[in-house]
């Protein structure tokens, strides 16, 4: 009987763990808009901060079994996105060409507005200073 009762714990502690992995219902494809952020340069020893300017782009072919997406600005396809699967959000993340990282994470839709939450970071530099930005905002799943 003991038995028995580890064998049904075990079973619904697989039904749980099971139901809390990232929705795979995601779309395809996002149009994002971020309004709200920030921007921090390293200068004299120091960082300094300043509002961020708006920031829009696209994410495409998204692959959640490949673990792959593309980034598009413009309507031009920009670069190959890799992406982390998390709950209740998947993170893409863009390696740039000096080796630098851009990071959006998608979060699940938002029932009242039907948009996804979205925040985006930046870490890079520019001529030997660091530099990052962080913004928050929405995506919406392009039809």
């Amino acid at each position: 009987m003991a038995n028995l009762r580890l064998t049904l714990c075990g079973l619904v502690m697989i039904a749980l763990c099971g139901s809390a992995q990232a929705d795979d219902s995601v779309p395809t494809h996002f149009l994002c808009d971020f309004d709200m952020g920030y921007a921090w340069s390293y200068d004299s020893g120091k960082f300094k901060s300043e509002p961020a300017k708006d920031l829009s782009f696209e994410i495409g072919n998204i692959d959640l079994e490949k673990q792959s997406a593309t980034l598009i600005i413009d309507g031009k396809s920009a670069n190959t996105l890799k992406i982390v699967r998390a709950l209740n959000a998947n993170t893409f993340l863009e390696v740039v060409n000096e080796g630098f990282l851009n990071m959006t994470t998608i979060y699940d839709r938002d029932p009242a507005t039907g948009k996804y939450p979205a925040v985006h970071s930046r870490h890079f530099g520019l001529f030997g200073q660091p530099i990052f930005a962080q913004y928050a905002g929405n995506c919406a799943a392009k039809p």
